[in-house]
Formats: structure tokens, C-alpha cells, sequence
């Protein structure tokens, strides 16, 4: 019997319904029309955004709140151009991402064609593959291999670059089943029985060991594998900004966030270990070259990454190591740990962890006349649900929210950490909200960044999305401001912004059922209420005090024991409740 025959873009379509995608985010272009036109004729769902970047955003916010894989739809020229920013994001911090680009027609490669761009040397560097469609024939393939390289190993993004003729051309549709791509790219790697044995010997003998968990962990699996672990060995943990909510944040030996904005207990306990556990993280600077090269304490690393094990290896000469899935690799030491009754002597280090985080707790200036970004975070995480899903832009917002909102669930704290790029705390969202229509979904900015991406008013506004966003303005570009009053004699060259908008405003004539701005503290929680028990779109502008500085810090070329807690962080007695 004769195959059907299918167009190109009829193919995509197919191919993403098989792969079960049910939603895309993209904006159209007559380079992509085809694909467009194909997918609103299918079961999948299309997001508008308000530009490319944002699209490219949303898809790896779907990403980051669930465990599929986002796809973004673009047209050609600047349209893809548009989406690199969003792309390389999600490369260093491992995104899993498609993104299918239009392209001008085949022949007119080569010829200064309108909106060409080479899209292969464009994104080479800043993507996990790149690839350029050159027959239709394989198509097909192309469309579930990439969804699948995309989430597999180390997850990124990869790009498909399709010329418009082959989203015309007719072929025959083979359904290519999934399992001839999941047999290549799922495949597990356990520890031997000597592995783990060699990994207990070198944890029985700490006296002070530590967890160091990265974005490695952050999905169900992993959470659940780490969770599972320190069940039976109760190890006082740290974690890394992709990490939060790996494992519960209010947990008593569990001290935050470590690095250059970690807790004040965080950056003081690594100090004191005497076996450093790396569970999936990339030793980010902001992280390890705190630590330096002279850190006492044995290392433990295991990572997915191949590249990234072995430049440990090389630089840092761990005790154990192992290239293997987090997950699987935890579920192998609980199951030996198990088996073997191992049990570890470190009663007082535990204790110690306890006391130390209780005597160490952020702080602010509560006497300040002018609302501190802390205090209003501080509010907010009393009100949150465990389920609730946040959002950051990029900048003091961003880490102040780290500190201050603990999180208990994985998935719950969606960043932009290795690029730190301004503008995404919105398209996050909308990918969240998209992914997880059940849970809410909260975007904490500062105006900087809020400013960049302002469309998403629009999409989130007009779709009339539940999105909470909760806009700290204090007129600046917090962050760097304050780097230029500590590096540059204060002088502001150009930070901060005196003449004020009004963002609330804004957000009401884009369909927001609910926007306020709080300039006084004594309205702030209230508004607070307000605006968290709101059903729709809600918009709370809140006038920020623009000389809060964020403590602890860590500066660059310092080491943890350097860390400076500010005027207002100090050491308290606090015993332990019973």
C-alpha cells in the first residue's frame, strides 16, 4: 500500500504530535508560514510571544518547570538572530530546547537573499547541535533526533535550519518509532559493586562531610535520588542557584545557597568540610574559585558531563569520580548503602550544621524608611504555597530572592544562572504557566530587567495568563550600581533613572484585572495578600529603597573567608528547638 504523501511542514507537525509535544512558542514569518499554517491545523497548541527572544525563552521555561523538552518556531534572518541570546543561555545552564528556524528557499543560498542569515556559524558555538536540513528525505529524522540529543546527556538546545522549500516539498511519512531513538540516547550507566565500595570508604572515613548539589539534580529523579540518599546518611548539604529546592530549603543541616551571594552559613560551613560531595554542578566561578586551589577537603564529583569531569580531574584531582546520570548513580550508592548497613559517625558535624545555620540567619536594615527588597521577600515567602513556581529576571532581585524565598520542590525556582540574562523573568514564566497550568506562577523582577522584555505584558495580559509579577523598582540597575559606589567612587554613569513610569499603569491597559504600586511600607503586605489571592493576570509595582546593597558577597579574587555580611547580618544564640 502507497504511503501519504506529506508536505514538509505537514511532516513537523506529525513528527511533534508523535513526540507528544502539545505546546510551541514561537512568532511567524513567511520563512516558517508553512509550518505555522500546518500546526494550527494540529492538536498542538501555539503561544504568541511578543518577539523571538521571548519565544525562545518561554520554551525553555516550559523546559525548567517540567520535564519536557520546550520548542520554539521562528521564521528566518533576524528572527532566529533574535533567539541566540536565549539559546546560549540555555546552553551553559543545560536547557533542554528545540528550536526549528525558517530559512530562505535553497537557491537562494549564497545570493545576499533577504533575511539569510548562516545559521549554522551563527549558533555553532552556543548550541548542543546545529542542523541544517539539506534533503527532505530526512526530515523526519532530524525532528525526533533533536528532541531526543536535546534532553539527553548534558541537555541544551539545538537548533533545525529549514529552507522554505522543504517545508513545501512532498514526501512520504515513515513514523519512525520513538524507540529507535530512545535505545540510542537513554541508556544508563551504573557504579560497580567496587565503585561503591571504594565511595564508602571514602565517606566513612570524613568526620565532616559536605553535599554540594547543582542543576544536575534539579528535575524529579534527581531530587528524589538525593532526597533518598541523605534519608540514610543525613549529610549537611549546600546547594548551587540552579539547585534551589533539590532538597527542602527549611530542612535543619540544609544551609542555602553557596557562592558569591550564598547564606552567610553556607559560605562558613564549606570552610569546615572535610569531604566535598559534587553532585551535578559545573563549578561555576561564582562558586569554586572561592574556594581556590588550596581547599583542604577530599573531593567527591559526579556529573553527565564527560568534558566537565575530566577538567576537574585535571584541576582539582578528586578522590572519586564518576561520568553517570546523578540520579541513577545516587540510587546505586542508597541501594549498596543499603545492602551493606553503612552507617556514618558524624553526630556532632551534624549538630554543628544545625547550630550554625541557626546562628547565622539574613538580615536587612528593618530600621530603613524605604522599602528594602529583602523585607518584601521576606513577606512573600511566609505566603508562598510549596507548589508555587518563581520567576527572576537578573540582578539584585534575583539573588535576594535566592537568599530570602526557600523553596521545598524541584522545579520551583526557574533563573537564568550561567549567562545571567536580564529580561527573561517574564518569557520564563509564560513557559511555566504553559507547562504547569496548576501551580502559580510568580515573576520577581527589578525594573532593569522588567524593562527589557516589557512585550510579555502583552502576551501574559491579552491571553489573560495567571501570572503574578511582582516588580521591585528602585529606579536602577541595582546591581551594578552598587558595584560603581564600592569600584568607581560612586560616580553613576549611567544606572540609575530619576524620571519615574508608572509600570502598574502599563500592566492595567494590558488586560492586568489587578495593578497596584506600594510606595509605604505599612501598605505592603496587604497589597501582598491582595495581589497573591488575585485569579488573573495581577501586577504589584512596590518602590524599592535604590541604596540596598545585597550581603553577604564574596568579592572576585576573595576567598569565603573573606565574605563581607554588611552592617546588618550578625551572628545570634539561638538554640535548636526540641
Amino acid at each position: 500500500m502507497k504511503k501519504n504523501l506529506f508536505s514538509g511542514a505537514e511532516l513537523i507537525a506529525r513528527s511533534l504530535e508523535d513526540l507528544g509535544v502539545s505546546c510551541i512558542f514561537g512568532y511567524t514569518g513567511a520563512a516558517i508560514l508553512p509550518v505555522m499554517d500546518e500546526l494550527a491545523k494540529s492538536s498542538i497548541r501555539i503561544v504568541i510571544n511578543a518577539n523571538e527572544q521571548c519565544a525562545a525563552f518561554s520554551a525553555a521555561g516550559y523546559s525548567r518547570a517540567s520535564e519536557q523538552v520546550g520548542v520554539a518556531i521562528v521564521t528566518s534572518g533576524p528572527a532566529i538572530t533574535n533567539t541566540l541570546t536565549a539559546v546560549a543561555d540555555s546552553y551553559v545552564d543545560s536547557i533542554p530546547l528545540v528550536v526549528i528556524a525558517g530559512q530562505v528557499p535553497e537557491h537562494k543560498f549564497g545570493t545576499d537573499s533577504f533575511q539569510h542569515i548562516d545559521v549554522a556559524s551563527v549558533f555553532g558555538p552556543t548550541a548542543k547541535k546545529v542542523f541544517s536540513v539539506k534533503s527532505i528525505n530526512n526530515l523526519e529524522m532530524i525532528i525526533k533526533d533533536a528532541y531526543f540529543l536535546a534532553k539527553s546527556g548534558k541537555p541544551g538546545p539545538v537548533v533545525i535550519d529549514l529552507p522554505l522549500n522543504l517545508q513545501q516539498k512532498e514526501v512520504t511519512y515513515e513514523s519512525l518509532p520513538l524507540s529507535q531513538f530512545s535505545e540510542v540516547y537513554e541508556q544508563e550507566v551504573h557504579l560497580s559493586d567496587r565503585q561503591c565500595e571504594q565511595f564508602f570508604d571514602l565517606l566513612s572515613q570524613a568526620r565532616h562531610p559536605l553535599l554540594y548539589l547543582g542543576g544536575g539534580l534539579n528535575n524529579h529523579k534527581g531530587s528524589e535520588a538525593i532526597r533518598r540518599f541523605n534519608a540514610l546518611f543525613q549529610i549537611p548539604s549546600v546547594n548551587t542557584l540552579m539547585a534551589k529546592g533539590v532538597i527542602d530549603e527549611t530542612e535543619a543541616m540544609h544551609q542555602g545557597m553557596l557562592g558569591m551571594f550564598g547564606t552567610p552559613s553556607a559560605n562558613t560551613i564549606i570552610q569546615e568540610n572535610d569531604l566535598f560531595l559534587a553532585i551535578g554542578v559545573r563549578w561555576d566561578d561564582r562558586v569554586a574559585e572561592k574556594v581556590g586551589f588550596a581547599i583542604q577537603a577530599k573531593i567527591a564529583f559526579i556529573d553527565i558531563h564527560p568534558e566537565k569531569v575530566q577538567q576537574i580531574r585535571n584541576e582539582r584531582r578528586p578522590t572519586f569520580s564518576f561520568i553517570g546520570n546523578a540520579a541513577t548513580i545516587l540510587n546505586d550508592l542508597s541501594d549498596w548503602g543499603l545492602k551493606h548497613a553503612i552507617t556514618l559517625d558524624i553526630g556532632a558535624w551534624r549538630e554543628h550544621a544545625v547550630q550554625l545555620k541557626l546562628s547565622w540567619p539574613l538580615d536587612y536594615n528593618r530600621q530603613a524608611s524605604t522599602i528594602q527588597i529583602a523585607q518584601v521577600l521576606e513577606i512573600l515567602n511566609g505566603k508562598l504555597p510549596d507548589d508555587a513556581i518563581i520567576t527572576t529576571g537578573v540582578g539584585n532581585h534575583q539573588l535576594f530572592s535566592a537568599q530570602y524565598l526557600q523553596r521545598k520542590k524541584p522545579r520551583t525556582f526557574l533563573t537564568c544562572g550561567a549567562f545571567g540574562t536580564m529580561g527573561s523573568g517574564m518569557p520564563l514564566a509564560v513557559g511555566a504557566i504553559n507547562a504547569r497550568p496548576s501551580s502559580p506562577v510568580i515573576v520577581v523582577d527589578g525594573d532593569g530587567s522588567f524593562r527589557m522584555n516589557m512585550g510579555e505584558l502583552f502576551t501574559i495580559g491579552t491571553q489573560q495568563m495567571p501570572i503574578k509579577i511582582l516588580l521591585m523598582n528602585n529606579h536602577a540597575d541595582g546591581m551594578v550600581y552598587n558595584l560603581e559606589d564600592i569600584s568607581y567612587g560612586g560616580r553613576h554613569s549611567a544606572t540609575c533613572r530619576n524620571e519615574d513610569v508608572r509600570f502598574d499603569q502599563i500592566a492595567d491597559l494590558c488586560g492586568f484585572g489587578f495593578s497596584k504600586r506600594v510606595v509605604k511600607g505599612t501598605d505592603l503586605e496587604q497589597a501582598l495578600e491582595e495581589w497573591l489571592s488575585w485569579t488573573g493576570p495581577a501586577f504589584l509595582e512596590v518602590i524599592t529603597d535604590r541604596s540596598e546593597v545585597l550581603y553577604p558577597v564574596v568579592r572576585p579574587g576573595s576567598s569565603y573567608k573573606e565574605m563581607e555580611l554588611g552592617p546588618h547580618i550578625k551572628k545570634v544564640q539561638k538554640q535548636r528547638e526540641i
